[in-house]
């Protein structure tokens, strides 16, 4: 479907970029427009066309442009094999070197297979080499350039150098006994000419995103390390939210779709957007409670550490050995015969995280409600959110 590799001349040197992205982009991507696709496995994609493109360009150095992940030591856990395992699976050195994303994580190693968790901005970093392939991430969200410098030489390319350069990050200090927050490193002028270009859009979008929706007296918790893991108080919000406008009896969120926190304080619409950027629109499903238990059999089961694992709101369940059992809703046993209705983001009700499909469902319903409208409606309507109120207590039990 797509051109595999692009060349470039650069220095006198023939240099092959091959674009490659993860296996896992088939159940993470929305099915309703990638359901025709074919997502094949890139590392065997990569060693087919590697020789293509040895005998017919002659490059000097072959990069893989990828979105696949970079796990330490391989440990890939339920997702996809990622760039330690692409370089692996290569003949050693045979690709140069791996720029990569999609696991959002600087990667500075400590040694071999050893990620340096500790790093901060503004650290020395060194990047993984695997299998004679260096391997290159710089973080997420354009917080770092990720800059590196080789020399190549008699066929040979070495490193000299690498950096991340943080792209004016502040941290706080004291100064004179008050804490300010200052740069990192030197700060990065800006364009000026993209400046004024932008400038007006800038504003138009403060009038909206600037303004105080809302307050909290707590942090609404939405960091992936937490939220991909257990039960928060933002993961049920949003799933009540759902829930309450769908007039639905409880509520499913993929925590992949929770992108950030919400920290106490004031809250704005810029907040909201942060938590929630996809657009998608809410949706319900009637089903009997033997549906209802099959379906939650799939969805409940969904392992950490993925975005398919499921954040609900007015159910309780016990989880063991890949079932539920003990299920509740709204404090009462669950009924194979009653008809209940469920909210799940309708990227979700098409399959997507691997969840059932439910668009072909005789009581399936897409409400048209936007995500981000409907959370941005539930904490005005709820200010000031005692966050308390939606923190976890033992409805999910997982054994």
């Amino acid at each position: 479907m797509f051109q595999p590799y692009a060349m470039f001349t650069k220095g006198g040197l023939r240099i092959a970029v091959i674009g490659l992205t993860t296996e896992d982009t088939a159940k993470i991507g929305n099915p309703e427009y990638i359901g025709g696709v074919e997502f094949r496995d890139p590392k065997v994609e990569a060693q087919k066309l590697i020789p293509e493109i040895e005998a017919k360009e002659n490059p000097d150095i072959i990069i893989a442009s990828t979105h696949m992940g970079h796990y330490e030591n391989g440990n890939r856990g339920v997702n996809a094999p990622g760039d330690v395992a692409l370089a692996r699976f290569l003949d050693n050195g045979e690709l140069d070197m791996i720029i990569g994303g999609h696991s959002q994580e600087p990667v500075c190693m400590e040694g071999p297979n050893k990620a340096n968790t500790g790093f901060k901005p503004g650290d020395e970093c060194t990047p993984d080499k695997q299998n004679g392939t260096w391997i290159m991430q710089a973080h997420e969200w354009g917080k770092y350039v990720g800059r590196a410098d080789f020399e190549f030489r008699n066929g040979e390319l070495n490193l000299v150098s690498y950096d991340l350069i943080p792209v004016n990050l502040k941290k706080k200090v004291k100064i004179n006994g008050e804490k300010k927050r200052v740069f990192i490193q030197e700060e990065i002028a800006q364009d000026q000419g993209m400046v004024d270009f932008l400038t007006p859009y800038q504003e138009k979008g403060q009038d909206q995103l600037n303004v105080k929706i809302s307050e909290t007296n707590g942090k609404l918790e939405g960091d992936r390390a937490v939220v991909r893991f257990q039960q928060t108080n933002l993961g049920h919000l949003i799933a009540e939210a759902q829930r309450e406008r769908a007039k639905a009896d409880f509520g499913v969120m993929n925590s992949g779709g929770v992108r950030d926190s919400i920290e106490g304080g004031d809250v704005t619409y810029k907040d909201v957007l942060k938590v929630q950027p996809f657009g998608n629109a809410v949706t319900y499903t009637d089903m009997k409670g033997a549906e209802v238990l099959d379906y939650l059999n799939v969805v409940a089961t969904k392992p950490v550490d993925t975005g398919a694992y499921a954040q609900f709101s007015n159910i309780s369940m016990t989880v063991a050995d890949g079932k539920v059992s003990d299920v509740k809703i709204g404090g009462k046993a669950l009924d194979p015969e009653q008809v209940y209705r469920f909210t799940v983001p309708s990227f979700n009700a098409a399959g997507g995280d691997g969840y059932p499909k439910l668009t072909d469902h005789s009581g399936y319903v897409n409400t048209g409600f936007v995500d981000a409208e409907v959370l941005k409606d539930f904490l005005e309507k709820n200010s000031p959110i005692d966050v308390s109120a939606f923190a976890p207590k033992g409805e999910i039990v997982y054994k």
